[in-house]
């Protein structure tokens, strides 16, 4: 008896689905790319919590005859592809034929469709068709999915959170609509609007929508071209940045497209334009000749090969620098009129600027002397230690500062440089991460609100971590669509410059890893505030203030490094300085 059988096509379709559909975004994809396939000009989907109860597909295509609407749901059946040549010319978001029957085979399905004239409501569950009725004449296509995984427990006990589900939904939206601002879409969840474009056809209309009025004005318009390529798009100024790439948006023929390689030329050509470690908001739209492109190697069609790799990143990046290098590119600070707005009945009418730039040019500030010489905080860096640790530094005696930046101090055993940034780094890390560490219920309420505008998909990740700063004792709550408002913040934070650390940790707090820990979260927190915060280069201080410092720095459990590794402080000794001048052995 033969032991290899030919699969039915209802385990074929669910093993499909393993590849085709990975959760909620995987079907919202499969069938948006499909109603823009169908040359849809509005496209609304509506989530049940996140998707996971049910997803909803409307748009306003050419919809699919009764014969059609039944076929779609057969494995390999398509209306794009004819030939095997038509592998080498294509121009839809679709074409393999798997994602409807894939997506059928583990979930409860109901189409509705029309071109026009008589529809058709077709209900299948589970890969098995339950009913076939005739349907009503608008035209244009509705898919309702609920159930999602219902017949596979495995792939739905694997589900992210309702708020990782949504982030991923939203990611998917926010990029298709960059891709085609000729279309208007909708995204909503529980009846909440997330995303809604105009379909204007205006990209830069669609980047407000997104990620708000103040980054689309620090947006500066890429025009480029070569024998076969054509590169449409924006990127913004060197001073809006974010910390993933997240904000790289490459389009390819209208393809959403990931390219590590083409990632790498963007933050290549803003190298020394932004900070290590940050990234640019790119969208790049390129068109070339299907023939130069493979979107044949994997089943999602994310990645592509490109024929010309080397001649599309050499344009790129050309493009990139010679925009980057016109003088139009000096920050420019509007004054603008404040207008008094409500926040709640307790407070008194309060002028609150909401079209603050959200990642703003960081000022060369001393940090709050309150905060870095009281004895009882520096004294409690190690709690476990009641001794302080001032013999970790020998006695130092300065005499000097070059370049206001470099502290010139002496002793006995010869000369020290003293880095001052880093070295109040390094005191205010201890400081910070001893108060995260330590947490008190002591928080101050602010006079004036801070208010602050996020992407959808950044309030979305914001507020399903707002547990995380109201246990840093940050009062803060929603504050109309996708902004929150800041009322109270803890006592730590430096007076004077609340604003800046209240935007900082709110960005470490969007952008952190999974798998949570609050050790390393803290951690993050402590060297950014420490950075960010510190002394600078080229800042002239007293000679109380380089005192002070150096006795804040003895009492350090490291006196040694900053946060990141460099040294605070070198020696020279007297044999040394004698070598240079040769006066040794004289």
């Amino acid at each position: 008896m033969a032991n290899i059988k030919i699969m039915d096509e209802i385990l074929a379709n669910k093993i499909a689905a393993g590849e085709v559909v990975e959760r909620c975004s995987s079907v919202v994809k499969e069938l948006v790319e499909n109603s823009i396939d169908a040359n849809a000009t509005e496209i609304k989907v509506e989530l049940e919590q996140a998707g996971t109860v049910s997803i909803k597909v409307t748009d306003n295509g050419k919809g699919m005859e009764k014969e059609d609407a039944l076929l779609a749901f057969q494995r390999h059946a398509t209306s794009k592809i004819i030939d095997e040549d038509d592998l080498y010319h294509i121009n839809t978001l679709g074409f393999r034929g798997e994602a409807l029957p894939s997506i059928a085979s583990v979930s409860d399905v109901v189409l509705k469709t029309s071109t026009g004239d008589i529809g058709s409501i077709i209900h299948i569950q589970g890969g098995k068709l339950i009913s076939n009725q005739k349907g009503d004449s608008r035209q244009g296509t509705v898919m309702c999915i609920s159930d999602l995984f219902y017949n596979t427990p495995a792939r739905l006990k694997h589900m992210k959170s309702l708020y990782a589900e949504l982030a991923n939904v939203t990611d998917y939206m926010n990029k298709i609509a960059l891709s085609h601002p000729n279309i208007r879409f909708t995204l909503t969840n529980n009846d909440n609007i997330i995303l809604k474009t105009d379909g204007s056809g205006d990209l830069l209309k669609t980047i407000k929508a997104i990620y708000g009025l103040d980054v689309a004005k620090k947006m500066l318009e890429i025009k480029t071209s070569d024998e076969d390529y054509e590169i449409t798009g924006y990127i913004s100024k060197p001073e809006i940045h974010r910390s993933s790439r997240n904000a790289i948006v490459t389009i390819v023929n209208g393809r959403v497209v990931r390219n590590s390689e083409i990632n790498r030329v963007i933050n290549d050509a803003y190298h020394s334009y932004k900070p290590d470690n940050r990234y640019p908001i790119v969208v790049l739209n390129i068109k070339v000749d299907p023939t130069l492109i493979d979107v044949n190697i994997h089943p999602t069609k994310m990645d592509i090969k490109f024929g010309k790799m080397e001649e599309l990143c050499t344009l790129i990046e050309t493009s990139i620098k010679q925009i980057l290098a016109k003088p139009t590119l000096i920050p420019h600070i509007e004054v603008k009129e404040e207008k008094p707005i409500e926040i709640k009945p307790k407070y008194e009418e309060i002028a609150l600027n909401l079209d603050r730039v959200e990642e703003k040019e960081e000022p060369y500030v001393l940090i709050n002397e309150d905060l870095i010489t009281k004895k009882e905080d520096v004294a409690s860096l190690k709690k476990e230690n009641e001794k302080e640790e001032s013999d970790r530094l020998p006695e130092l005696y300065p005499v000097g500062l070059v370049h206001g930046t470099y502290i010139i101090c002496q002793n006995e055993q010869g000369m020290y440089l003293i880095d001052q940034h880093a070295a109040k780094e390094r005191i205010n890390y201890e400081i910070y991460k001893y108060k995260l560490g330590n947490p008190s219920n002591d928080s101050i309420q602010m006079l004036f609100p801070i208010s602050i505008e996020l992407s959808n998909n950044e309030f979305i990740i914001l507020k399903e971590n707002f547990s995380v700063l109201k246990n840093m004792n940050f009062d803060i709550e929603e504050f109309g669509i996708n902004s929150v408002i800041v009322k109270a913040h803890p006592v730590w934070l430096p007076k004077g410059y609340e604003e800046e650390a209240i935007r900082r940790i709110i960005e470490v707090v969007i952008n952190k890893e999974k798998d949570f820990n609050i050790e390393k979260f803290n951690e993050k927190i402590a060297i950014m505030l420490s950075c960010k915060l510190s002394i600078k280069a080229n800042e002239n201080i007293t000679i109380l203030e380089i005192e002070s410092l150096i006795n804040d720095l003895r009492k350090c459990s490291n006196p040694f490094n900053c946060p990141h590794g460099r040294p605070t402080i070198i020696h020279y000794s007297k044999y040394d300085l004698e070598k240079l001048f040769k006066r040794s052995g004289f």
